[in-house]
This record gives structure tokens, C-alpha cells and sequence, in this order.
């Protein structure tokens, strides 16, 4: 048999409990890693998706600004 005691929000307090346990140290959801099947497959797919805008040319703006970038680095 299982008692489960209310807190003052009407959530039960074992499930108040392990949701303050599962979030990360920023207080947010903690996430498990995707797994490599699933990785290759995004990846996979947002290759496929995002071909045609990799393979074009870098307007003279970007160019610019990247120039830019590289001169901050050094």
C-alpha cells in the first residue's frame, strides 16, 4: 500500500520530490544524450536539408564580416 501525502499545490510529494532530483543544476530538465542512431540521423538528414545553402557562394557581406572575425582571433 502506498500513502501519498499532498503538498500545499496539490501535487504529491514523492512526485515533487523526483522532479527537484531530474532537474540539472540550472533547475531545468535534465536530458539524456540522444543516441548514436539517432545522431546519425539528424545529422544525415540536416546535411541533406542544408546542402544546397552550404555549397552556394558567400555574399560580399559575409565575406566581410568574416575577415573581420578571423582579424579578432588572431
Amino acid at each position: 500500500m502506498r500513502i501519498l501525502i499532498r503538498s500545499g499545490r496539490g501535487v504529491p510529494d514523492d512526485v515533487e520530490a523526483e522532479t527537484r532530483a531530474s532537474r540539472g543544476s540550472l533547475g531545468g530538465p535534465r536530458r539524456r544524450p540522444l543516441a548514436a542512431g539517432i545522431r546519425r540521423h539528424l545529422g544525415q538528414n540536416l546535411r541533406a536539408l542544408y546542402a544546397d545553402t552550404l555549397a552556394a557562394p558567400l555574399t560580399q557581406r559575409l565575406e566581410t564580416l568574416m575577415a573581420q572575425l578571423d582579424k579578432t582571433k588572431r
